[in-house]
């Protein structure tokens, strides 16, 4: 039997690197800044999520030290057993005032905040209708749900209607989905406009916000608040390790639906607690958003600036793609920026759709403007020719 699961694995795998989608872990030592060292060479990272370089904060480094020491490095238990440490209830109160919901519940992470979320409120007989680009955890947690499943176009709004209209009315509850800041193109979805027709049609919006908290919308406060007025999404989620720097996922809802949460996400249910030291980092974290609104505003503006270098539509997000197409090419042109000391990890399929394997720069509040330039000529001088000529 272990000769005939090898021989699976290894023909899979030489399959894959046949057309450059085998993937490697890479050892990478992230300490100061926006520096980044692998394979003993020191390298300038555009391809972290950690937008305000919260991960290395003095502060929040000290408070997951103090939290550690006084609860120690485990939660024990999960948090319906043992597991929820007094630090829990000042996490979720400060979420939820933070994102102007009435409750929160925090997750492991972001995948198992989606996997536990969605199954617990719709199920068979409910409908899920979910953006085509949205994240891998909030397709998974459709498809567990055992809810009729259908995909719209990347925020067409116009479709999302003819699906509401020709399939709404014979679901017993319908559940909309979509990334609020999307992970690998940057841009945003249209939240107002998707809330309003959720509304309409007794629909409810969850909105997956990894990418928007602390970088986007009203004070960082997210996908949200990105308009003149807060939009109506009753499930806020997001995580806690991108901007937020630590670790964990969250939902921001009404008191019932959080306590329905509690009760029946499995996700939840059956996981050990988050350790007290990443509960305390993320208190701290928000802490440190919450009072400088200018810092937070870093990401967006470096991005920009890149953007409008290398004439690429003005981004939404601190996240900036360039589309190669080719994966084998998105990682020769990985490699070429690698050799001039910069970090950026090539995305390929099934991350992305075949045909649009790409380099994502992402930029943070660390990011020095004499880099940022460095590499603009690099990409306009190196890699938009390749492109062309390819």
């Amino acid at each position: 039997m272990a000769g005939s699961l090898d021989d699976f694995a290894s023909g899979k795998l030489a399959a894959l690197e046949a057309v450059a989608l085998r993937r490697r872990l890479i050892e990478t030592d992230r300490r100061e800044g926006v520096r980044a060292t692998r394979n003993g060479r020191e390298l300038i990272s555009f391809c972290c999520n950690d937008y305000l370089n919260l991960s290395q904060h003095p502060e929040v480094k000290r408070a997951a030290i103090a939290a550690t020491e006084k609860y120690g490095v485990g939660a024990g238990a999960s948090r319906l057993v043992s597991g929820n440490h007094p630090l829990f209830a000042e996490l979720e109160r400060r979420l939820a005032e933070w994102k102007e919901a009435e409750d929160c519940v925090v997750f492991g992470s972001g995948y198992m905040a989606n996997l536990g979320i969605v199954p617990a409120l719709v199920g068979a007989g409910d409908l899920i209708l979910a953006d085509e680009l949205s994240h891998a955890c909030l397709m998974s947690g459709a498809k567990l749900s055992g809810a009729e499943f259908a995909i719209f176009r990347h925020n067409d709004l116009v479709h999302l209607d003819a699906l509401l209209a020709a399939r709404r009315g014979t679901a017993k509850h319908c559940l909309i989905l979509t990334d609020g800041i999307f992970s690998m193109d940057g841009d945003a979805a249209p939240v107002a406009e998707l809330a309003a027709r959720a509304a309409h049609h007794d629909a409810w919006l969850m909105t997956d916000d990894a990418h928007g908290i602390g970088v986007v919308g009203r004070d960082g406060r997210g996908s949200s608040f990105m308009g003149a007025e807060k939009a109506a999404v009753p499930l806020q989620m997001g995580t806690l390790s991108k901007a937020v720097g630590s670790y964990g996922g969250y939902l921001c809802a009404s008191r019932a639906v959080c306590d329905l949460i509690r009760t029946r996400a499995r996700t939840l249910i059956y996981s050990t607690g988050l350790p007290p030291g990443a509960v305390a980092a993320s208190i701290a974290a928000l802490d440190f958003i919450r009072a400088n609104p200018d810092y937070c505003r870093r990401p967006v503006e470096k991005a920009r600036g890149f953007a409008r270098a290398l004439g690429l539509p003005a981004p939404e997000s601190p996240i900036v793609p360039l589309i190669l197409g080719d994966a084998e090419a998105t990682l020769v042109a990985s490699a070429l920026l690698e050799a001039e000391g910069f970090l950026v990890t090539g995305i390929r399929p099934p991350t992305v759709p075949a045909g649009t394997a790409r380099l994502r720069f992402t930029f943070t509040a660390e990011h020095d403007d004499a880099d940022i330039a460095r590499l603009v000529a690099l990409v306009r001088e190196r890699i938009i020719p390749r492109k062309a000529a390819e």
